[in-house]
């Protein structure tokens, strides 16, 4: 009885302020993309397959060259293993198995930040000093692969 009535408190709480806590924290799901400039960054679209190639190939350059691992970790969960408490400034690394974070973002607002970087977060721009567009459009396809079945590559991962 008194895990149903914490349910209803934190589920009416969450409504009551019009927060997500349930899912992704709002300010998760708030474009990082200038306000300017997201229309654009939304018209870009991965030019690579999901397959198992790709995806693997991603999942390398996310280990590796783009240490990615450091920040989001293996799991892509946002604490890479690296990372010592309160030495971040402003937000942790994104959750990338947050099913709700996915689908808010578009893979070409994403490219945006690997270009841009993430302004008030300790995310730097990845392009082109550490990778060439098309690794980071693998390295995207592999961050997909977080908010899905892993056993299998899903074409139809965003619209």
């Amino acid at each position: 009885m008194g895990h149903v009535l914490l349910i209803t408190v934190l589920v009416a709480a969450a409504w009551a302020t019009g927060s997500s806590a349930l899912g992704a924290d709002d300010a998760i799901l708030k474009p990082r993309v200038p306000a300017d400039q997201i229309n654009q960054a939304k018209t870009w679209k991965n030019p690579l397959a999901p397959t198992q190639e790709t995806i693997e190939k991603g999942k390398q350059l996310f280990q590796g060259k783009a240490f990615c691992v450091t920040c989001h970790g293996r799991d892509g969960k946002g604490l890479g293993g690296d990372i010592e408490p309160g030495t971040l400034k402003g937000p942790l690394p994104r959750n990338f198995t947050d099913q709700e974070w996915q689908a808010a973002r578009t893979d070409g607002e994403l490219l945006w930040i690997l270009k841009n970087g993430s302004k008030g977060t300790a995310m730097a721009p990845f392009i082109p000093l550490i990778l060439t567009e098309e690794e980071a459009w693998q390295v995207l396809l592999y961050v997909r692969s977080f908010g899905q079945n892993r056993d299998k590559p899903n074409a139809d991962r965003q619209p």
